[in-house]
């Protein structure tokens, strides 16, 4: 692949951003790759989580400009599928089946910020630079940008991002909770990798039902929904080999100390 390199890690697949002439601009190139690469890794056994990364001094400098004022005028045509055409990539990595980790190298702008929010999780680089910029060129937010940033942020957070042009780096990404936490540069792919190794090592359904739990939290808000959420997906586990295996082993261990 051109635009998307992939480096497999035991069970962790790394993909890095593959533009660095262009600071790993969103594509069409890259976001064909990018759907096609998870439509293949959530097929594959050996895969149990992602990394995404960006090549040279940038994650991603967000989406071009001449594909946006394409967009505007295919919108003016009546065409209302254009701009969701342009977010695909990012929506392929928020809606996959896989636990996912963005590895925040330099700036992420715009839609580049959009790459990063559709992770899972977010550990940022010491040069990691948040940068939405959408307003900053006269364009309103796109792509679930200020949903997605409220709900892992806050509200005054997004709003002081968003309306205030207010640009954080990794410590202060780390802050806000915009980032798990932010590390040197020189270790921020091994311990991104590490992190994902854990999510990696769990039974991959599981994993993939307890992701669609915790998405469907947002919609629940008090206690007697919030049981009724986990009640069927947690019965389903317990009837699964990973479960029943674990328990037989305990009691076994358990017996021998006896």
């Amino acid at each position: 692949m051109e635009y998307l390199k992939i480096e497999h890690r035991d069970r962790v697949a790394l993909l890095t951003l593959n533009d660095p002439e262009r600071r790993n601009v969103v594509s069409n190139d890259l976001n064909e790759e990018l759907v096609s690469t998870f439509d293949e890794l959530e097929k594959s056994d050996t895969t149990g989580a992602v990394v995404i990364t960006g090549e040279g001094r940038a994650f991603c400098a967000g989406a071009i400009l001449d594909d946006l004022l394409d967009a505007g005028e295919l919108q003016k045509r009546g065409d209302e599928a254009s701009l969701p055409h342009i977010y695909r990539g990012f929506l392929r990595i928020a809606h996959s089946s896989l636990p996912t980790v963005a590895a925040v190298n330099g700036a992420a702008v715009g839609a580049g910020m959009n790459m990063v929010l559709a992770c899972d999780l977010v550990i940022a680089g010491t040069s990691a630079r948040f940068d939405t910029r959408f307003l900053n060129i006269g364009l309103h937010p796109g792509g679930g940008h200020t949903w997605r940033l409220r709900n892992i942020t806050n509200l005054q957070t997004a709003k002081a991002m968003v309306l205030f042009n207010q640009i954080l780096d990794g410590e202060a990404a780390a802050k806000r909770g915009l980032a798990w936490e932010c590390v040197d540069d020189d270790i921020l792919i091994e311990t991104a990798v590490n992190l994902a190794s854990e999510a990696a090592s769990h039974p991959p359904e599981l994993v993939a039902k307890t992701k669609d739990t915790l998405s469907e939290t947002s919609k629940t808000f008090d206690s007697i929904s919030s049981v009724e959420l986990e009640v069927g997906p947690q019965r389903w586990s317990m009837q699964q080999s990973a479960f029943t295996e674990m328990v037989g082993g305990l009691k076994k261990k358990i017996a021998g100390e006896k």
